[in-house]
């Protein structure tokens, strides 16, 4: 293993279908100290989680298109991948606290960057939030 792969940024999949959104979104968790893969919807997150091992936070909008929503992708991340931590968004809709997954954190659009900030290093840092 090479020196670089010991010191390397944790990593975030943000699964965002907006592309300005999306953009935002990465250049937000890249202000924050890691490194951020993109997904356009819940299926190409699918993939990405299936091929990587190194993704500690999925950030997902709720409202997307395709076969399934941020809530059903928190629901297969919760269920495939237990120890990645989940941050739910949306602009649209409202969730309660028992729709969230399990240890999993909602934010509405148009979400507070510190607030959000501290909570993706508080996840990545195995804290809690």
């Amino acid at each position: 293993m090479g020196q670089s792969q010991m010191f390397a940024k944790p990593t975030v999949l943000v699964v965002e279908d907006e592309p300005l959104l999306r953009m935002m979104a990465v250049d937000l968790v890249e202000d924050a100290g890691f490194e951020a893969l993109e997904a356009a919807n819940a299926d190409e997150a699918i993939k990405i989680l299936e091929c990587r091992s190194d993704i500690c936070v999925v950030f997902t909008d709720i409202d997307m298109p395709g076969s399934m929503d941020g809530l059903l992708l928190a629901a297969a991340v919760r269920d495939r991948w237990p120890p990645i931590e989940i941050i739910l968004t949306s602009g649209h809709v409202h969730i309660s606290e028992v729709e969230v997954p399990h240890g999993g954190v909602f934010f509405s659009k148009p979400y507070d960057h510190s607030a959000l900030t501290r909570t993706l290093q508080s996840m990545a840092s195995g804290s809690g939030h």
